[in-house]
């Protein structure tokens, strides 16, 4: 007979205790709490990387077309090798002048406030800088002239009306004039024409418009485009100031400055020999003193990030993110640019340079020794 088997104590269920679960419960909160902040810091760096890369592509893109401006800069305006222009009459309409007078260079770059202005000028005609000359004294309202210009009425082609070398001072200013009518040359005619005030550039009033002499040089421009590069707030702006039109190149730009790349003397070789600031003395302005010098333009841009980082240092009141304030250039010709807002240790600072050739102004500040029984005096 089998002895009776003791019965089983049926088994605990086994689980969390309050404490255990608060605890669980607090260290997973304090895990979500980490990660939340990591993924936070993680995607503002991203967005500032993001941002910085986007900057300085952006940067590259806007100094690429100055460039190219810049490289066009006086097609049309110089007359065998020599400037002819030391101020200029334009307009483009009945309103205010573009150029009353005014010191002119073809491309030009000026300090206003802390950074600077370029301005281009160029013609956009393939047959741009034919000449011809007087054959009698001109008021700028017409000109008979000593042979053909290919001029063609109706696509409002303009031409200038430059300057004997005797005659190129700040006192006798170029003009600007559109054709309105032209008539062809003939046996013993000579081809003519009329500059209207139905014309783009024929319709303003200058302060002082002397009359041009007889074998004054009279050149074709055919279109003609005045670009100028500036700083509006921080943005970096492309104004055609003949039309009016405006666009924006580059966002969170805090510094535009030039340098000119000089030779120590006008007829030196054709290499940069100097760089000088548009500050240093002798170069506030391009003009018939220095414009056989220049020899290119180096343009450069700070930016600063968009979005202003978190303070660092002792109780996060510190920014550390940039310890210097930006700087443009190098050496000697380093230049440092002041932010444009008080907390500047909380951003960072992206700097971009271009050296931008100046061609024309090279070729057309030539002077060429023309034999004597050239007709050009």
């Amino acid at each position: 007979m089998c002895a009776e088997s003791t019965p089983r104590r049926p088994r605990r269920a086994r689980g969390l205790s309050i404490i255990e679960l608060m605890v669980g419960m607090v260290v997973g909160l304090l895990v979500s709490l980490i990660a939340a902040r990591s993924a936070q810091f993680f995607t503002a760096t991203q967005r500032q990387g993001v941002a910085v890369g986007g900057g300085m592509s952006n940067a590259a893109s806007a100094l690429a077309a100055i460039k190219e401006d810049v490289s066009l800069g006086g097609m049309g305006f110089f007359v065998d090798g020599r400037y002819r222009c030391a101020s200029l009459n334009l307009s483009s309409g009945a309103g205010t002048p573009a150029s009353d007078g005014a010191t002119f260079a073809p491309v030009q770059a000026t300090r206003v406030g802390s950074n600077d202005v370029i301005d281009v000028i160029y013609s956009s005609d393939v047959a741009a800088g034919a000449w011809s000359e007087l054959n009698a004294v001109s008021d700028g309202s017409a000109a008979t002239i000593n042979s053909l210009l290919p001029v063609t009425v109706g696509q409002t082609p303009a031409v200038l009306l430059a300057r004997k070398v005797a005659d190129a001072t700040a006192a006798n200013p170029c003009l600007v004039r559109t054709v309105t009518a032209s008539t062809a040359p003939a046996a013993g005619v000579r081809q003519a024409m009329s500059f209207a005030n139905t014309g783009v550039h024929n319709q303003a009033v200058f302060t002082s418009s002397p009359p041009f002499t007889e074998r004054s040089p009279v050149i074709l421009l055919g279109g003609l485009n005045w670009n100028r590069y500036q700083l509006n707030g921080t943005n970096l702006q492309l104004t055609q100031r003949l039309t009016g039109t405006t666009a924006t190149l580059l966002r969170n730009v805090i510094g535009l400055r030039v340098q000119y790349g000089v030779t120590l003397g006008a007829g030196t070789p054709a290499a940069v020999e100097d760089w000088v600031h548009t500050t240093d003395a002798g170069w506030g302005s391009v003009s018939t003193a220095n414009i056989a010098r220049v020899r290119a333009l180096r343009i450069g841009v700070v930016m600063r990030s968009p979005q202003r980082e978190k303070p660092e240092g002792s109780g996060g009141t510190t920014c550390e993110t940039t310890k210097t304030k930006p700087q443009l250039f190098e050496g000697a010709d380093a230049v440092t640019i002041e932010p444009d807002v008080a907390d500047w240790q909380c951003y960072r600072y992206r700097s971009a340079v271009i050296v931008a050739p100046v061609r024309n102004l090279v070729q057309g500040t030539s002077t060429i020794n023309w034999p004597a029984t050239n007709l050009t005096p």
